[in-house]
């Protein structure tokens, strides 16, 4: 049996200012998002639809996705996981330092933000999805990597070998290390499965499509050790709302997939040497 090495949450602190391992995460993700996405544009070869971004554009895109994850995160956490109370207290809707955010809602703001970003850019949307699907995973796994530090979302109780005592759940019953597993499914396995697969040149939103089926899939099984929340428990029979969240994630992908082979729309992705 493991016991989790309860870091403190504040990696650096300088007087007042405090530097928490979660932010820095954050910047890990944003930083990944930034040098894989200019290897990709330095390697897309010329009549791609992403060579006519430049890295201004890069810079661009990730600017409208931090805001498409941090309001689209926040409203998906409340819409999703706290109807009724932040019904009757909407104004700490707003009190994002509260903690609470959605990976689904966070996607969700991410499309819209990239949807309008394309249309100022004259790209079409699928284009620009293709090739920041790729970019993401990398960022999932330093977000996972910051809940196992901060010890929240842990998993279900368990005696596998290498189940942990998380002291942060008030319980000395050891559980699963579900941060841990979705660190390296959501997060390393699936990059290096969509970057793979986005190497050579797919249809249009095929990349998008495989990216919304292995993140769905993954994060289904995982849900399966993770701890539900408390304040909303199991939502349908044996499944979590994260569960159900990811059924239509994953009906689109194969949607995607399905009409991007069946009607060969052009290549969206460049080769990655």
């Amino acid at each position: 049996m493991l016991i989790h090495p309860n870091f403190d949450p504040i990696a650096l602190q300088i007087g007042p200012l405090a530097v928490r391992w979660y932010g820095i995460m954050y910047l890990i993700a944003f930083g990944a998002f930034y040098l894989l996405g200019r290897h990709r544009l330095n390697h897309a070869p010329a009549g791609s639809p992403i060579a006519v971004l430049k890295p201004k554009d890069l810079e661009d895109v990730l600017f409208y996705g931090v805001l498409g994850v941090v309001a689209g995160g926040r409203l998906g956490y409340v819409l999703f996981y706290k109807p009724a109370y932040y019904l009757q207290h909407p104004l700490e809707s707003l009190a994002i330092w509260q903690g609470g955010m959605s990976f689904h809602g966070g996607l969700i703001g991410v499309l819209i933000a990239c949807a309008v970003f394309a249309h100022r850019r004259g790209m079409r949307f699928l284009d620009l999805m293709d090739f920041i699907a790729p970019l993401v995973p990398a960022g999932l796994a330093a977000g996972r990597l910051g809940n196992f530090i901060n010890g929240e979302l842990w998993g279900r109780v368990s005696d596998v070998p290498w189940a942990m005592v998380f002291p942060q759940s008030g319980s000395s019953e050891p559980r699963h290390p579900s941060q841990v597993y979705q660190f390296l499914g959501e997060g390393l396995l699936l990059f290096a499965v969509i970057w793979w697969f986005s190497s050579r040149p797919r249809p249009t939103g095929v990349v998008s499509g495989a990216f919304l089926i292995g993140y769905g899939v993954l994060r289904f099984l995982a849900e399966f050790a993770r701890e539900p929340d408390e304040f909303l428990g199991l939502v349908l029979g044996p499944f979590t709302m994260g569960q159900l969240l990811c059924v239509p994630m994953v009906a689109a992908g194969i949607w995607l997939v399905s009409a991007g082979r069946r009607y060969g729309v052009g290549a969206a992705q460049p080769r990655v040497r």
